[in-house]
């Protein structure tokens, strides 16, 4: 594996230090969005990166992760549905106006289009960010997510700041044209098993909402060995990342003969 590139910065949305990592030196870029509690080097620890290696290694994607600010903090600091809320979109606000900067920087490509993946909490994040910001997310990868955190909530309303960052909430009333028109060309994989602690109907509930607005979208199921761990996620996601490369690779091929 190409050797990681670790930064830490001082955030200005999130108000405090947030760690980011790089892996590879080419290809589409993927940026890995943590399970809760995880920082930017869970997906090297827990052996994602390794499986991508081969991916990595010959150019066809270059990885990019963050601390999941929101979800540390829902494990750690106990924050009120208010504060959490407002982490949720000041995290988000990071994510596009500092964390993408920095990937197109780091790509050489200044208008680059980024994929989103992740696994359970990371797969909330994957989904917000291609259904927020399809100017810069073309893809979502999304593995055993849970997609509405409204039972965080307990019996208040949620707040703003929560129907900001939820798909399941603000997808559904969205009335910008020009949003929609562009988040109708991104495609979201949205992907799980039927083994331990898996719940398929998540993903399927996100489907149903997405192609009621007309965005692209496919449920994969994988079977009852497919479990809510690591081991899947290291089986899965390589082939969703081969499709999306093998797929770009296509594309750059119809370009040159032009």
């Amino acid at each position: 594996m190409s050797p990681v590139q670790v930064e830490v910065w001082r955030s200005e949305p999130l108000g405090r230090e947030v760690g980011v990592a790089a892996w590879g030196r080419g290809g589409v870029p993927v940026l890995l969005f943590p399970t809760a509690g995880g920082d930017a080097r869970e997906v090297e620890r827990f052996g994602l990166t390794g499986a991508l290696e081969p991916l990595v290694e010959s150019g066809r994607v270059r990885l990019f992760s963050c601390d999941s600010v929101p979800g540390r903090a829902l494990l750690t600091e106990d924050p009120t549905p208010e504060r959490f809320a407002e982490l949720m979109h000041r995290f988000d606000v990071f994510v596009y106006h500092e964390l993408v900067p920095w990937i197109r920087w780091q790509t050489g490509e200044p208008a680059g289009e980024v994929v989103a993946a992740g696994a359970s909490l990371g797969a909330l994040f994957a989904l917000v960010s291609v259904c927020r910001h399809p100017d810069a997310f073309r893809d979502a990868v999304c593995l055993s997510g849970k997609y509405d955190l409204a039972d965080c909530f307990e019996a208040a309303p949620p707040p703003l700041d929560f129907h900001y960052t939820s798909p399941l909430h603000f997808l559904p009333w969205l009335e910008d044209a020009g949003h929609f028109e562009l988040l109708r060309r991104r495609f979201v994989r949205l992907v799980c098993g039927r083994g331990r602690a898996e719940r398929p109907d998540y993903a399927y509930r996100v489907a149903s909402v997405l192609g009621r607005r007309g965005v692209p979208n496919r449920v994969d199921v994988w079977g009852s060995d497919w479990h809510h761990d690591w081991q899947s996620w290291r089986s899965t996601l390589p082939v969703y990342l081969e499709e999306i490369a093998r797929d770009e690779r296509a594309t750059d091929g119809r370009r040159a003969e032009l």
